[in-house]
């Protein structure tokens, strides 16, 4: 079902400039090098509308040429990017273009090919996570099934206000996104027509593991 309006927590973005990205990163012939930026600017132009809501801030003095004034800031320390490998990676920079600061925790997941279920290999967190504003970004958001992990396993750690943010989604991995985390705000750029007998998405733009890191 492509309708995500009965979805309060789902956001698909309806921008002519990252249309235009993605045009160029569904491409076959896009280069790796050219498929990596393309990623990390659509990353950057979606966080813009990601965290204009629930960023944590405070506000601090300011001494202009002409006054001292108040101005409201993003409070130090206070977001996590967790990028679920490997090609959650690919969005890292975007972000960091806008929050150089940010720490970054990793969550290692791979599709069993067969049962096409996630299984988690590895996890690295910051200290103090469970406290902060916590970005989870894969490009792709095919089954759902991985996010779903993820989100999970960082709910046990005592994460309570997270996102999510994909590059293309498929219809029945946001639902399943949606359904089981609606406390977290998933925000998708594009969001494709189905999953193919393989779990992928279609029309898609293959696996972005491998168009990101050169890999088959």
């Amino acid at each position: 079902m492509n309708n995500m309006e009965q979805f309060e927590n789902v956001v698909i973005f309806h921008h002519p400039l990252i249309s235009h990205k993605v045009a160029i990163l569904r491409d076959e012939k896009t280069s790796m090098k050219e498929f990596r930026e393309l990623i990390e600017e659509i990353t950057t132009l979606m966080t813009f509308e990601c965290l204009k809501e629930g960023v944590p801030t405070e506000t601090r003095l300011v001494k202009t040429p002409l006054e001292v004034c108040e101005q409201e800031v993003v409070k130090d320390n206070s977001i996590v990017i967790v990028p679920i490998l490997r090609a959650g990676l690919g969005m890292v920079n975007g972000i960091h273009v806008l929050f150089p600061s940010a720490k970054v925790g990793h969550i290692g997941m791979y599709r069993n090919e067969e049962t096409l279920e996630p299984c988690e290999y590895y996890c690295k967190l910051p200290d103090g996570i469970e406290d902060k504003l916590v970005l989870v970004v894969d490009p792709m958001l095919a089954t759902g099934g991985s996010a779903c992990d993820a989100i999970t396993n960082l709910k046990k750690r005592g994460c309570k206000h997270i996102k999510f943010m994909a590059v293309i989604g498929a219809p029945e991995g946001v639902s399943k996104v949606a359904k089981a985390h609606p406390d977290v705000t998933i925000f998708v750029s594009t969001l494709d027509r189905c999953l193919n007998e393989k779990g992928y998405i279609l029309p898609g733009l293959g696996d972005a593991g491998d168009r990101l890191f050169g890999t088959k």
